[in-house]
Protein backbone atom coordinates (compact mmCIF):
# COMPACT_ATOMS: atom_id res chain seq x y z
CA UNK A 1 0.00 0.00 0.00
CA UNK A 2 0.83 3.39 -0.27
CA UNK A 3 1.07 6.20 2.16
CA UNK A 4 1.74 9.51 0.18
CA UNK A 5 5.08 8.37 -1.06
CA UNK A 6 5.70 6.16 1.10
CA UNK A 7 5.06 2.64 0.19
CA UNK A 8 5.03 -0.33 2.81
CA UNK A 9 4.80 -3.75 0.79
CA UNK A 10 5.75 -7.63 2.09
CA UNK A 11 7.65 -10.65 1.20
CA UNK A 12 5.41 -12.85 -0.69
CA UNK A 13 8.06 -15.29 -0.50
CA UNK A 14 7.18 -16.97 -3.80
CA UNK A 15 7.83 -15.57 -7.43
CA UNK A 16 4.43 -13.30 -8.59
CA UNK A 17 4.96 -13.84 -12.79
CA UNK A 18 5.05 -10.74 -14.09
CA UNK A 19 4.76 -8.27 -11.33
CA UNK A 20 8.74 -7.46 -12.28
CA UNK A 21 8.78 -7.94 -16.22
CA UNK A 22 9.41 -5.66 -18.72
CA UNK A 23 6.01 -4.94 -19.24
CA UNK A 24 5.29 -3.64 -15.71
CA UNK A 25 8.35 -1.80 -16.16
CA UNK A 26 6.83 0.06 -19.16
CA UNK A 27 3.37 0.53 -17.73
CA UNK A 28 4.53 2.22 -14.21
CA UNK A 29 6.98 4.45 -16.38
CA UNK A 30 3.97 6.04 -18.00
CA UNK A 31 1.87 7.09 -15.08
CA UNK A 32 2.36 9.12 -11.35
CA UNK A 33 2.36 7.83 -8.23
CA UNK A 34 -0.86 6.96 -7.00
CA UNK A 35 -2.53 6.12 -11.03
CA UNK A 36 -1.80 2.53 -10.79
CA UNK A 37 -1.75 0.25 -8.08
CA UNK A 38 1.18 0.06 -5.19
CA UNK A 39 4.28 -0.65 -6.94
CA UNK A 40 8.37 -0.88 -6.16
CA UNK A 41 8.14 0.72 -9.71
CA UNK A 42 5.77 3.50 -8.81
CA UNK A 43 8.13 4.98 -5.97
CA UNK A 44 11.40 4.30 -8.42
CA UNK A 45 9.18 6.38 -11.17
CA UNK A 46 8.77 9.14 -8.70
CA UNK A 47 12.07 9.19 -7.85
CA UNK A 48 13.85 9.50 -11.52
CA UNK A 49 11.17 11.76 -12.15
CA UNK A 50 11.54 14.57 -9.06
CA UNK A 51 15.69 14.01 -9.81
CA UNK A 52 14.86 15.41 -13.39
CA UNK A 53 12.18 18.03 -12.28
CA UNK A 54 14.31 19.16 -9.26
CA UNK A 55 17.30 18.59 -10.38
CA UNK A 56 18.26 17.66 -6.85
CA UNK A 57 19.59 14.32 -5.71
CA UNK A 58 17.18 11.71 -4.52
CA UNK A 59 16.72 9.13 -1.88
CA UNK A 60 15.42 5.95 -1.04
CA UNK A 61 15.18 4.45 2.63
CA UNK A 62 14.44 0.96 2.02
CA UNK A 63 14.00 -0.65 5.12
CA UNK A 64 12.87 -3.91 7.63
CA UNK A 65 13.59 -7.05 9.26
CA UNK A 66 15.90 -9.92 7.99
CA UNK A 67 14.47 -11.74 5.46
CA UNK A 68 11.80 -9.40 4.79
CA UNK A 69 13.49 -8.67 0.87
CA UNK A 70 15.50 -5.39 1.35
CA UNK A 71 17.70 -6.54 -1.09
CA UNK A 72 15.24 -7.76 -3.60
CA UNK A 73 13.71 -4.51 -3.38
CA UNK A 74 16.76 -2.74 -4.23
CA UNK A 75 17.32 -4.83 -6.94
CA UNK A 76 14.30 -4.17 -8.63
CA UNK A 77 13.97 -0.14 -7.74
CA UNK A 78 17.85 -0.43 -9.64
CA UNK A 79 16.47 -2.34 -12.48
CA UNK A 80 13.78 0.59 -13.19
CA UNK A 81 16.18 3.05 -12.79
CA UNK A 82 18.58 1.57 -14.99
CA UNK A 83 15.73 0.86 -18.03
CA UNK A 84 14.42 4.74 -17.33
CA UNK A 85 18.02 5.87 -18.02
CA UNK A 86 18.59 3.48 -20.75
CA UNK A 87 15.35 5.03 -21.77
CA UNK A 88 16.35 8.58 -21.50
CA UNK A 89 19.71 7.88 -23.37
CA UNK A 90 17.27 6.23 -26.36
CA UNK A 91 19.01 3.44 -26.40
CA UNK A 92 17.01 0.25 -28.59
CA UNK A 93 14.81 -1.90 -26.41
CA UNK A 94 17.51 -5.22 -27.24
CA UNK A 95 20.21 -2.63 -25.15
CA UNK A 96 18.22 -2.44 -22.03
CA UNK A 97 21.26 -3.77 -20.39
CA UNK A 98 24.48 -2.23 -19.83
CA UNK A 99 27.78 -3.30 -18.26
CA UNK A 100 27.17 -0.30 -15.78
CA UNK A 101 23.17 -1.85 -14.52
CA UNK A 102 24.93 -5.78 -14.54
CA UNK A 103 27.83 -4.40 -12.41
CA UNK A 104 25.30 -2.42 -9.99
CA UNK A 105 22.58 -5.09 -9.50
CA UNK A 106 25.75 -7.52 -8.87
CA UNK A 107 27.06 -6.20 -6.59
Amino acid sequence: TNIGSILASVNPYKPIPGLYSVDAIDLYRQHRLGELPPHIFATANECYCCLWKRHDSQCVLISGESGAGKTESTKLLLKFLSAMSQTSLGAPPSEKSTRVEEAILES
